[in-house]
């Protein structure tokens, strides 16, 4: 069985035992050209530079004509079938012109902590993670690509990166010794770097309400290198009150529903009704259900489901909060057989430029002649308040019995998922994670909903 089929055997596995994997995208081969500084291969004839002072394994799969090389420090060539160098005469390809060498981009720039350089198996449509859950997780196994070289910087060492497994070069490695011994290999010395120690070995999630990615304590690094491309800062909101949910770098447009859960409550179930069952009615959003650490957990279990829902379209629609409010009722009806306890909801404000903001920008005399006729209207409908209490019997209120209790509002906010930017050179301290801002909150118990009185 060839690498490939090695690969996707392995795969098939993951999918039987219900175990999560992350796929490492990037690589190193000689024929992408996103590897080279013009964007492309190097021309017939041209003179190909490698950085001296790197270490890299580069997989060539076809025959080119070169001038002259200049090799890095320690490095190999695979060469596929048919593969290799001859030499040229330089400038012998006319549309190459007299052009630079071609230099091969610093191999040492792919970080495992990249959210950006990873796929998770088996996503489906309108699912996303948090930004922290898109790098490998404890639980989780992670494949190299069989057909393509690599080489990966293993991050700043704070502590180890650990998994459940890794399949690299046609090898799983489930053992913490088998591992080191490949890591200090010259194979595995070409593609693993940096102070970080890679470590497997961990169970995979046996539980069926989900498991914690454990990826908190990186949480730094990894925004670090997702917002590198936008200088280490997050773009603004797109609304007002913005949300960021636990695990996300940047604020969110959208809602949060935290779920209290009980033992019956099965993670997979609950995800596969949200797809099928709730998310197709709502356009432009995206939702991500996991499982984190309950904040100010107290007596109380130290884990809850967040569901996040995100607002995809440059004017949020508002479908995240009616979609969350639906699944507040959704739980209140069948919270007990889908093993939720109680749900809470936070939702962002309105989108920043809409309607309800254009006269905070008008002039002195409009923003005068507005609150004058605010104030005539205020007026009129303080005499004809008095008018109408003086001719009736009475004014009352009541709530009743059967109704649903109005849900409680108060001032917070939700962004737009930063899918494909990354943070500044230097590792930063760890991010903002806390919204100055109050949030819309609902809160339903479906234990007690009925008991109302």
């Amino acid at each position: 069985m060839g690498a490939l089929g090695r690969a996707l055997l392995w795969l098939q596995l993951c999918a039987m035992t219900r175990a999560a994997y992350k796929l490492w995208v990037p690589n190193t081969n000689f024929e992408v050209t996103t590897n080279w500084s013009q964007n492309r291969t190097p021309c017939a004839g041209a003179a190909v530079v490698f950085p001296a002072d790197k270490m890299v394994s580069v997989l060539v799969r076809e025959g080119h004509s070169i001038s002259d090389m200049l090799l890095p420090r320690d490095g190999e060539f695979v060469l596929d079938s048919g593969a290799g160098f001859g030499a040229a005469d330089a400038g012998r390809d006319p549309d190459c012109g007299a052009a630079a060498p071609a230099l091969f981009l610093d191999p040492d720039r792919f970080s495992w902590h990249d959210p950006r350089l990873w796929r998770s198996g088996g996503a489906a449509r309108g699912l996303f993670s948090v930004d922290a859950e898109r790098v490998p997780c404890r639980h989780d196994d992670v494949v190299f690509p069989p057909d393509a070289s690599f080489r990966v910087g293993l991050g700043p060492g704070v502590g180890p990166v650990r998994v459940r497994s890794v399949w690299a070069l046609g090898q799983t490695f489930t053992r913490d010794e088998d591992l080191a011994a490949f890591l200090a290999s010259p194979a595995g010395r070409l593609r693993f770097h940096g102070p970080g120690a890679l470590s497997v070995g961990a169970e995979a999630c046996a539980d069926p309400s989900g498991c914690v990615c454990g990826n908190a304590e990186v949480q730094p690094w990894i925004c670090a290198a997702l917002l590198r491309p936008l200088g280490g800062r997050c773009p603004p909101a797109a609304c007002r009150d913005a949300l960021r949910p636990e695990g996300q770098c940047c604020d969110l447009c959208g809602a949060i529903v935290s779920l209290a859960h009980g033992p019956n409550f099965d993670i997979e179930r609950y995800r596969t009704r949200l797809l099928r069952g709730f998310l197709p009615q709502y356009q432009g959003l995206q939702m991500a259900v996991s499982k984190v650490p309950r904040q100010n957990a107290g007596a109380e279990a130290d884990t809850e489901i967040q569901v996040v829902l995100a607002e995809t379209g440059p004017d949020g629609t508002g479908g995240a909060g009616r979609l969350a409010r639906a699944l507040l009722a959704d739980v209140t009806e069948h919270g007990e057989g889908l093993g939720v306890l109680s749900a809470a909801v936070r939702e962002s404000g309105a989108p920043v430029g809409d309607g309800s903001a254009a006269g905070l920008e008008g002039s002195g005399m409009r923003a005068g002649l507005a609150g004058g006729v605010a104030a005539g209207l205020l007026l009129l409908l303080l005499l004809a308040g008095a008018l109408l209490l003086r001719g009736a019997r009475s004014f009352r209120w009541s709530r009743r019995d059967d109704a649903a209790p109005a849900p409680f509002v108060a001032p917070l906010g939700f962004s737009n998922p930063v899918f494909d930017v990354a943070g500044s050179v230097e590792p930063p301290s760890a991010p903002q994670v806390e919204n100055s801002s109050v949030s819309r909150s609902y809160f339903v118990n479906p234990l007690f909903a009925e008991a109302e009185a």
